[in-house]
């Protein structure tokens, strides 16, 4: 058989395994690059070539900054601010809600977006006692058409414009995008408007995501009679610093109480006779105007929350708290704790414990009983990093709390300017676009904005291998002629009515194969054969390149086109065949502008 022959045959295997969903897509595209390499169509540097391609570094270092939005709440606050400005009235909370979701995925991705906003948008629905759904399709579908915005907004973005700088000499620019994003995100807008009541359902959602935007309040309102405390850092000079733990005893109206000392160096509990130290953190209880004059009379620091509100303050941007339930047979039942006491690991405090809803315990101790309640306090990274313990069960993610109920701090002002910064790089083109993202992708996590395991949790490793693996099958129809034959017969049949029909039948085999398959390895697949189809007309490539990007964004007629998709369809009751009577309209807007449009902007 020919190497054409045989590029046609894997390629049909792949968009096959594609559909059938069995088998995991980021193995399919590795595995196609393996089997072209087998059997001698690319050599070993081609099959691997898309790993150490400029395009798979920008998509990976955009996952890590979207990471540093996202992680430090900017995004969730964002969302939650913007929204509440939309009132009462259903149809402008649907257009604020669709124009911040298309913001915040034309710069850190379409799933990102619609996962930082579902939460929002969910209590939003509930609070106006309307259909979730009427208010999720809108967030997933403007999240789509909001990728057009930039080219960060989504791979195939990244990918057509390196693409047709290769080709051309000429890359898309940053915001060369929105020119048709733009009509995009205004007729999804307008069609929602017009037709989202009737094409939508209004379903009984199966479940619901949390609301912890309120978290604070109900944490006071259940733990109302934990003690307050403090923590401290001993300054240089303090009159406590040589002094044991038996030896201070802080005098006043209302008494403080030293709990613990914890050393800089070991994280750990320092014995209470053993001297203090400068540097010290004293672990105070007591009434938050008494630490703070124990504070200033002793030369200490205050910590995060330990004394900055007249009452106990459970978060900050900095520290956060976390429930945890002791359940059955773990093995800290019958350990001994008490408000106050610092866990093993030097990082946690217990602030109180309940068992059968009252507060319990005292510095002489308790005994863990299964079914006891703990709150403890940390800095955010610990309480993620500490509570994996299998002997404890924690009730809401200390990550999803952060996210939804923590005041914004240094770091969102931080992950704010590597944005700001990284943005411009990209849209002056002062450097190549994947340095740009890998500098502030560094930043990130130089500044601590994102740690770096946080970092490479963040990364999505299906889309790495799935472009990675699928751009070597991109070069192989290409190199092997194979995009040249199909070019060739597209033109056959449809070249005589101008390129225009021929971007058309693109862009609609673009379309349907979306829905079916990730836009992105529709992408790969449909590109080398659009621009060798400009070639065979003799037109410039530019035109047939965008009309990919646009068409591959409109996954908007089935649940399993994008993870944005699927993950509205359990919070909004959605069944499968209810995307596309909207989606349907949608579609032909994203169709109609990249056939009608882009040839306007991009002249063939």
């Amino acid at each position: 058989m020919s190497d054409i022959t045989i590029t046609m045959l894997i390629l049909a295997v792949v968009v096959l395994a594609f559909v059938t969903n069995k088998i995991p897509v980021g193995l399919i595209a590795v595995g196609a690059s393996l089997t072209l390499y087998a059997f001698g169509i690319l050599d070993l540097g081609q099959a691997f070539a898309g790993f150490g391609d400029p395009a798979v570094i920008l998509i990976a270092s955009l996952f890590v900054v979207a990471e540093g939005l996202d992680g430090s709440g900017l995004t969730a606050w964002t969302g939650q601010q913007l929204v509440k400005r939309g009132g009462s009235s259903q149809r402008v909370m649907t257009v604020i809600i669709m124009a911040v979701v298309a913001v915040l995925s034309a710069l850190i991705s379409v799933n990102g977006a619609v996962a930082a906003l579902l939460p929002v948008v969910v209590v939003i629905a509930t609070k106006m006692t309307m259909p979730a759904a009427r208010l999720l399709l809108p967030l997933a579908f403007g999240a789509h058409a909001g990728s057009l915005l930039t080219l960060t907004g989504s791979p195939v973005n990244v990918i057509m414009s390196e693409l047709a700088e290769e080709e051309t000499g000429r890359a898309f620019g940053f915001f060369e995008f929105s020119l048709v994003g733009l009509p995009i995100m205004a007729g999804t807008v307008l069609i929602t408007l017009l037709l989202g009541s009737r094409v939508i359902p209004a379903r009984v959602p199966t479940t619901i995501a949390p609301d912890l935007s309120d978290h604070a309040r109900t944490l006071l309102a259940q733990f109302g009679g934990a003690q307050p405390f403090g923590r401290v850092r001993v300054l240089s000079g303090s009159p406590l610093i040589g002094r044991t733990a038996d030896e201070i005893v802080f005098a006043g109206e209302n008494p403080v109480t030293l709990l613990a000392i914890q050393s800089p160096a070991t994280r750990g509990s320092r014995p209470a006779s053993a001297p203090i130290e400068e540097g010290d953190v004293l672990i105070l209880r007591g009434n938050p105007t008494s630490i703070r004059a124990v504070s200033d009379d002793a030369k200490l620091e205050g910590i995060g929350t330990s004394t900055v509100s007249s009452t106990w303050a459970p978060m900050d941007a900095e520290y956060g708290v976390a429930e945890i339930v002791i359940p059955p047979r773990s093995p800290a039942i019958g350990d001994a704790v008490f408000p106050g006491m610092l866990t093993e690991s030097g990082d946690l405090v217990i602030v109180a414990i309940q068992r059968g809803g009252e507060n319990i315990g005292d510095q002489t101790g308790i005994r863990l009983e299964a079914g006891d309640i703990l709150l403890v306090q940390g800095k955010w990274d610990a309480l993620d990093e500490n509570l994996r313990d299998p002997s404890v069960m924690v009730v809401d993610a200390p990550d999803q709390i952060r996210r939804q109920a923590a005041p914004l701090g240094r770091r969102a002002y931080l992950a704010l300017g590597v944005l700001v910064l990284m943005v411009i790089a990209l849209a002056t083109g002062i450097v190549p676009p994947a340095v740009a993202g890998l500098v502030a992708a560094s930043i990130m996590v130089l500044t601590r904005v994102v740690s770096l395991e946080r970092a490479h949790r963040s990364i999505q490793w299906t889309t790495i291998l799935l472009v990675g693996g699928m751009i070597p099958v991109s070069t192989a129809i290409t190199q092997t002629g194979a995009a040249d034959l199909l070019a060739t017969g597209i033109v056959d049949i449809v070249g005589g009515f101008g390129p225009a029909i021929v971007l058309a039948a693109l862009g609609l085999v673009t379309l349907i194969f979306g829905q079916l398959i990730s836009n992105t390895a529709t992408a790969l697949i449909i590109a080398p054969i659009a621009i060798s189809v400009a070639y065979e007309m003799g037109v410039s490539p530019l035109p047939f390149l965008m009309a990919v990007a646009v068409t591959a964004a409109a996954a908007v007629l089935t649940p399993v086109a994008t993870p944005g998709n699927l993950m509205i369809m359990a919070p909004a009751g959605l069944q499968f065949g209810d995307y596309w009577k909207y989606g349907l309209p949608v579609g032909l807007v994203f169709f109609g502008v990249a056939v009608l449009v882009v040839p306007l902007i991009f002249p063939f």
